[in-house]
């Protein structure tokens, strides 16, 4: 699974789900997990940090992240949400990131893990006054738990960062190697290293795993079909969207959204 930038259709969403191991992505949200089962390594730009279960995660908006699972099951609870909804928060959030995202267990505070439950029975039921109040007990406690630097500190200069963050932002647009090169002033040999000794890919398998990623988020939205979803996330044929999905999620497309359909009526 690789880099995609996600502009939320969604102010808010939170389920349990596993942890799987997931490439750079960068979204404009807030995401917080709750472990309640296994272990992984949270990525924070090129940093990792271990949390087990019991801990939060705490990732802030446009900040590159990803995940490391290397054994065992692991589970969490999952909350993305746009800064938008509580605005006494967006400033740091904004200009700040925490040094370390993970709040270890034993200072997880236990309104944190109450609202968050409430709200993961609440849903998609949840009314906007009701979740902007659980929202603004979690991030208050959470913060009371975190110390803060500069957000720069995780925003690097370096040459991998920038083309984990051009793909991002660019993904849904007709791009290649040549093109990106130009863009950030690099030899496209230079990029091509990158791809193959640091994401063990090329360049196409990298973009279109980006765009795959963003159309299954879309086939979890009920009013987006297939043709829909691979059309937005910038594929140029069907046949092409078809074959990446069956190999990144190990099913048709539409099986996947009839899933995803199935889970949301449970």
């Amino acid at each position: 699974m690789h880099t995609y930038y996600e502009n939320t259709e969604i102010e808010f969403r939170i389920d349990k789900r596993d942890v799987v191991h997931k490439g750079p992505h960068v979204i404009d949200a807030v995401e917080l997990v709750l472990v309640t089962e296994g272990a992984y390594a949270a990525g924070v730009g090129t940093s990792l940090f271990a949390a087990s279960e019991g801990d939060l995660v705490v990732v802030f908006p446009d900040l590159i992240r990803h995940a490391q699972v290397f054994g065992g099951k692991t589970t969490g609870i999952y909350l993305t949400a746009s800064p938008d909804i509580v605005p006494a928060f967006q400033k740091r959030m904004a200009t700040q990131a925490p040094e370390n995202p993970v709040i270890d267990k034993n200072n997880v505070h236990a309104d944190i893990g109450y609202a968050m439950r409430a709200l993961l029975q609440e849903g998609k039921s949840a009314s906007a006054p009701l979740v902007q109040g659980y929202l603004e007990v979690i991030l208050t406690r959470a913060f009371d738990a975190l110390t803060f630097t500069d957000k720069d500190a995780f925003i690097s200069n370096d040459i991998i960062d920038r083309v984990v963050s051009y793909i991002a932002k660019n993904f849904q647009e007709p791009v290649s190697l040549t093109k990106m090169a130009a863009d950030l002033y690099v030899s496209p040999y230079t990029v091509s290293r990158i791809f193959s000794s640091t994401f063990h890919t090329n360049f196409n398998g990298y973009l279109n795993h980006a765009r795959v990623e963003y159309a299954a988020r879309l086939l979890a939205l009920d009013d987006v079909n297939v043709t829909e979803a691979w059309t937005e996330a910038g594929f140029e044929s069907q046949r092409t969207f078809n074959r990446v999905f069956r190999e990144t999620y190990h099913m048709a497309p539409s099986e996947f959204k009839k899933q995803a359909r199935a889970s949301e009526n449970v």
